[in-house]
């Protein structure tokens, strides 16, 4: 009996808080701005306007992956807005986010304006999330 009661136990004190309202809306906000951002890339990806060929081939990529960079980050995107779903899509993103930080890299592009700018997008996604998912911030305990 004693058993069952230990385990219950450690259940229910591992079970995240509840996010208040304000935090959770903070966190919606921070994490839309990206989202937003990255659901225009793929669209932009897919519809494969002249800009975007010209930019994408200028990092050194073949034209005809554009279309598939397109799908995948929208699938990202989509998986990260889904509740259930946003860790998986924020680890994809961040993968994605940093093979843009490696291709800016690579083309010599300047740190603060390209380089980096994937950095900050995924510091938004992730801080977003940390705001609004109970489960990460439980993981990722950060005290005042």
């Amino acid at each position: 009996m004693n058993a069952e009661y230990d385990s219950q136990s450690v259940q229910t004190s591992a079970s995240p808080a509840p996010v208040s309202q304000g935090r959770l809306w903070t966190g919606r906000i921070l994490s839309m701005l990206p989202a937003l951002f990255l659901l225009m890339d793929g669209v932009m990806k897919v519809m494969k306007p002249d800009f975007v060929v010209k930019a994408t081939v200028e990092l050194g990529y073949p034209e005809d992956v554009i279309f598939g960079l397109g799908i995948v980050v929208l699938i990202c995107v989509i998986l990260y807005i889904i509740p259930q779903t946003s860790v998986l899509g924020a680890i994809l993103l961040t993968g994605y986010l940093g093979g843009a930080v490696a291709s800016h890299l690579r083309h010599g592009d300047p740190l603060f304006s390209h380089v980096l700018s994937p950095v900050y997008f995924a510091i938004l996604l992730w801080g977003g999330l940390y705001l609004r998912e109970p489960r990460l911030s439980a993981l990722v305990p950060i005290r005042n």
